[in-house]
């Protein structure tokens, strides 16, 4: 391995936009070109990014100059594509959630470390300084123990019905689209595992019939409980409180901060509050540059694939239990 990574993409799905920038930042990183299925498509996205254009994914699986692939297909399709990349010797950052289902995120793992090959799952917002900001407070007890965590992750996109999370296929819908943001800074911030989950949800049949409001409820050892109200057909909201024993912080603009907005949190106590300013910064960049460390040997990712195990765990119970109107239980990954 040499000392600059070679990236590829894997699809021209709509956050290319974000992650081509992010990658061609990156010190050391270099990317090589664009895969798609759709050899019009291929070539357009290559003339207009000044890259190689891949005519169909094997294509830049089999380029032996690849050292590392962006994956940013459909939920549905990223076991599939993972397997087939890893099995390519590739090194896979793939987008959230990894997989629909446990078993899925396990034998995608599982190939990885036969590979000898790193998989991430591409949970950007926590490579961001502030998330490492609320961590340390978190820990040095500046709100006391948590109670509780709100997140409210919504939008409306139920006019697109060409969306890929409308088209009814695995993976589908607001648990998988922004419910793997809400419960996966649950459980950071939180620092274990749920027991349970209950979900109760709005589904549309004209979307696939899937999930497009969806009310959560996380139960965490010790009474610790997180909620989230998740939205494809919802007004904007991006935000994420803490409460802990004795005071909370808030993080506005949660997950979507771009690389120019105010990335300041709140920290309250009571009827008093503080903003603590943030740097802004680009977490897209960041996160190429954390995963390419951990290929060259400089550093260790920032969640371990293990992570995305216990991720798959949750949503896949959560899935279950809109459908059948339960509160499952969770063993284990």
């Amino acid at each position: 391995m040499t000392d600059v990574i070679r990236w590829g993409v894997l699809g021209v799905a709509g956050i290319n936009a974000a992650m081509v920038p992010a990658i061609r930042a990156c010190p050391g990183a270099e990317l090589l070109g664009v895969a798609s299925r759709d050899e019009g498509r291929a070539r357009d996205v290559a003339a207009t990014e000044r890259l190689d254009p891949y005519v169909g994914y094997d294509a830049l699986l089999t380029d032996p100059k690849v050292d590392a692939v962006y994956l940013p297909t459909p939920n549905a399709q990223h076991a599939l594509w993972t397997l087939r990349a890893v099995a390519a010797g590739k090194h896979v950052l793939c987008e959230k959630p990894l997989a629909v289902t446990a078993s899925e995120a396990r034998e995608m793992a599982d190939a990885a470390v036969a590979a000898g090959v790193h998989l991430a799952e591409a949970f950007m917002y926590a490579h961001h300084p502030r998330y490492h900001l609320v961590r340390r407070l978190i820990a040095d007890g500046a709100i006391g123990d948590i109670r509780s965590i709100h997140v409210t992750f919504t939008f409306d996109a139920s006019g697109e019905l060409g969306h890929s999370g409308f088209q009814g296929a695995p993976g589908s819908g607001a648990i998988y689209d922004v419910g793997c943001y809400a419960v996966h800074v649950a459980r950071t911030l939180i620092g274990a595992e749920p027991e349970a989950v209950t979900a109760h949800a709005m589904s549309s049949l004209t979307h696939g019939d899937i999930d497009m409001s969806t009310s959560l409820l996380v139960e965490f050892p010790g009474g610790v409980g997180a909620t989230a109200q998740l939205g494809m057909w919802n007004g904007d909201r991006d935000t994420v409180t803490v409460i802990g024993s004795r005071g909370w912080i808030e993080i506005p603009r949660a997950f979507l901060c771009s690389a120019t907005d105010d990335a300041g949190i709140v920290l309250g106590e009571g009827d008093d509050s503080r903003v603590i300013a943030v740097p802004p910064a680009d977490h897209y960049a960041l996160q190429v540059a954390c995963f390419d460390a951990a290929v060259r040997g400089d550093g260790e990712l920032l969640f371990p694939i293990d992570d995305a195990i216990h991720q798959a765990v949750v949503l896949e119970a959560a899935t279950r239990s809109w459908r059948e109107r339960v509160r499952v239980p969770i063993s284990g990954s």
